[in-house]
């Protein structure tokens, strides 16, 4: 019998025997799995950074549209009163408004 666990024992590989590296690659894989940087937290982490990049991307066509509109009532009286008349409901004296939904 200890010929047998002799002859195990010695077969080594990179000066480590077969125990030593069955319990290296479960520590590796631990690691990798377990860990504050562990692959599944990788992916998460990289799926949010694109959820958040198309947001940026989203905002700032968002503002673009938003600034050339404001651009647009500045310049433009007749463009103002339309938006005013539209969005809050104003109204010129002596005129009614009816409301269509």
């Amino acid at each position: 019998m200890r010929e047998n666990v002799k002859r195990f024992g010695s077969n080594r590989f990179l000066g480590l025997t077969a125990y030593q590296i069955v319990i290296l690659i479960v520590l590796v894989v631990a690691l990798f799995l377990f860990s504050d940087s562990s692959i599944p937290k990788r992916l998460k982490y990289d799926a949010e950074i694109k959820e958040l990049e198309s947001q940026i991307e989203f905002y700032q066509k968002q503002t673009e549209v938003d600034r050339k509109k404001l651009d647009e009532l500045q310049s433009n009286t007749e463009d103002l009163e339309k938006f005013a008349r539209e969005n809050y409901l104003m109204k010129r004296e002596n005129e009614e408004i009816f409301i269509v939904e």
